[in-house]
């Protein structure tokens, strides 16, 4: 590993014991920024030494990739601090002229804004428009000064109601596999090599159910989520069943 990359995993570790260490000797809740799945690993293996203080993990919607780190609870504080997180739609001006966006365009602009990805979280993208979660403290700068996308003008507005986001539905599909290994399904999801799919493991590329996983022959079980750096997430929807071949037949619910 980089020896940046080494310094930016001390930093992160010094400011999460800070941030434990200040919620519980002044009985206040404390917040990271939005964590990418990187960073919430190494919050994962230092959880012991920060349990003391109490925590919640929150990215604003359901099945939020990014989140926010919320250190104290209602039981060690007496009182309830809500995430220091909004919403905010984007759309275009005029819709009939928009561009077909991706979630590149979207970070991409907001990154040109020069707003520090730690705080933005998910981006969830619809037809020519999108949901951003970020912190309260860059919003307003976000609405004021977010007007274009590529080459379409647009607008932003909080929207009132976390509900509104959108849940892009995913694509169910049957495959099968030879075993449940996660090495093997995510090359029969990615239609790639077993060789390929192997490679993304000492790469730190896969995590299961948000946590980094190492293991490339780690047993998948029904309901657990997927995500491989790059190309997506899936889920198991279901317990696998023997083919007549003897393989294992499972369905899969593909993020896009």
């Amino acid at each position: 590993m980089a020896q940046k990359d080494e310094k930016d995993i001390q930093q992160l570790k010094n400011r999460l014991r800070d941030l434990a260490e200040r919620s519980y000797s002044q009985g206040i809740y404390t917040f990271t920024g939005f964590l990418g799945l990187g960073e919430q690993e190494i919050f994962w293996q230092q959880e012991k030494e920060l349990r003391y203080a109490g925590y919640t993990l929150d990215g604003g919607c359901r099945d939020a990739e990014r989140k926010v780190v919320r250190f104290g609870g209602e039981e060690e504080l007496g009182y309830v601090t809500l995430f220091p997180i909004v919403c905010i739609h984007i759309k275009p001006l005029q819709q009939k002229f928009a561009d077909d966006f991706s979630h590149r365009d979207f970070l991409g602009a907001l990154m040109n804004l020069g707003i520090d990805r730690a705080a933005l979280g998910d981006i969830r993208v619809g037809d020519r428009e999108a949901y951003l979660f970020c912190l309260d403290t860059i919003a307003g700068f976000i609405c004021e000064n977010l007007t274009q996308v590529r080459h379409t003008h647009v607008k932003c507005e909080e929207a009132q109601e976390f509900t509104e986001v959108l849940q892009k539905e995913p694509e169910t599909v049957g495959i099968q596999v030879s075993s449940m290994r996660i090495d093997a399904v995510i090359a029969k999801v990615y239609n790639m090599s077993r060789e390929k799919s192997l490679g993304l493991f000492p790469a730190g590329q896969v995590y299961v159910n948000g946590r980094l996983c190492e293991n490339n022959s780690r047993l998948l079980k029904a309901g657990e989520t997927v995500n491989v750096r790059g190309r997506g997430k899936f889920s198991l929807t279901g317990e696998p069943g023997e083919t007549r071949k003897g393989k294992l037949a499972v369905e899969v619910a593909i993020y896009r």
